[in-house]
């Protein structure tokens, strides 16, 4: 099972965090300095919705974006 919308179609996003040594330069230090970095994944925010789709009352997996928007139907 993918980690996407079955509406919008929105998936994982590529992403990095980055490690930091060192006293800001606003705070009299002399910068902050990268030491290292490592990937991550930034997931949508997905939910198990009953929706109508096509006149039938399907479980699809919807983003919080699609359902705040109306985007779908939920059934009553």
């Amino acid at each position: 099972m993918s980690r996407r919308c079955a509406i919008c179609g929105k998936g994982p996003r590529a992403g990095k965090t980055i490690a930091r040594r060192g006293m800001a330069r606003k705070k009299g230090g002399a910068g902050r300095k990268i030491t290292g970095t490592s990937h991550r994944r930034f997931l949508p925010n997905l939910h198990w919705v009953r929706a109508v789709i096509d006149g039938t009352a399907r479980r699809i997996r919807v983003c919080t974006e699609c359902i705040k928007s109306g985007r779908i139907i939920k059934t009553v």
